[in-house]
């Protein structure tokens, strides 16, 4: 059976949420910043038998994502999107999003396809790695740090990215780590999406002068202590093998694809 889910469900989804906090990054985060009865945010869930709760799928405006752990009615599911006219993205780990997908009845999508990675110990870190000169970011130094983000070509440019990280800075979804010189910020590494039980990484980089010097791994170093230490589950999204093979060093480990199917909304017949 599916319905939508209320408050009075929270519990249920958190036990299975809590299984797979990396996983689950976006859904709990949501969940925790803007509950259960918002406009722009609505969740469903799919009850098995013995009515334990086996599937959610969360609406956050018009993107859609979906976890289960198991089998789940898929065509359930992909009719609420189907009547949604505000539709456009369904993102998520492509083991569920292909269940889902050939039921929707958009026009062909475009999708992008990201590595998704997780760490849940300090096991691989350097346990001697000086990371004494690496300082957690205030709000004074969230201008110098997008000043190196538009030095860095795989970034893309983004005006709102300095509100942004102001932003999660003051609410407690976001921090970045750095190392600056007497002049430069050299490198830093940050997270967003940050929940009670896990965060995304984002923002790794180098300024393109210091390169290959250890910045970006000592930074990455006292992210992951720091943020693992307060019990959370690291993750993040890759798409260059060579970066995969550096974020592995440090102790993550592949946990899947992440699906970014992206549709033009169907036009509404008045």
């Amino acid at each position: 059976m599916v319905r939508r889910l209320h408050e009075a469900d929270d519990q249920a989804c958190q036990q299975l949420l809590a299984k797979r906090p990396a996983e689950n990054l976006f859904i709990i985060g949501d969940i925790e910043n803007f509950g259960y009865e918002q406009d722009f945010q609505k969740l469903w869930g799919e009850f098995d038998k013995n009515q334990q709760l086996v599937a959610i799928l969360l609406k956050y405006h018009n993107n859609y994502i979906c976890y289960a752990e198991g089998e789940f009615d898929a065509p359930a599911f992909a009719e609420i999107i189907n009547e949604d006219p505000d539709f456009m993205q369904l993102s998520g780990l492509q083991s569920i999003t292909s269940q889902i997908l050939s039921h929707i009845q958009h026009p062909a999508p475009k999708t992008r396809t990201l590595y998704y990675a997780k760490c849940e110990t300090t096991a691989y870190l350097d346990q001697k790695a000086d990371t004494e000169n690496v300082q957690r970011a205030k709000l004074g130094d969230i201008p110098s740090i997008t000043r190196l983000h538009s030095l860095i070509p795989e970034f893309e440019m983004d005006n709102s990215r300095e509100d942004s990280m102001k932003r999660g800075l003051q609410n407690g979804s976001a921090r970045t780590y750095f190392i600056k010189n007497d002049h430069d910020i050299l490198s830093c590494a940050s997270t967003t999406a940050e929940n009670s039980m896990s965060a995304m990484v984002v923002g790794v980089c180098t300024h393109p002068d210091h390169k290959k010097q250890g910045y970006a791994s000592i930074c990455m170093t006292k992210l992951c202590h720091e943020l693992l230490a307060e019990g959370k589950m690291l993750c993040l999204f890759y798409d260059n093998p060579e970066a995969g093979s550096i974020y592995k060093r440090l102790g993550f480990e592949d946990i899947g694809k992440w699906m970014m199917h992206v549709f033009h909304p169907v036009e509404q017949v008045t």
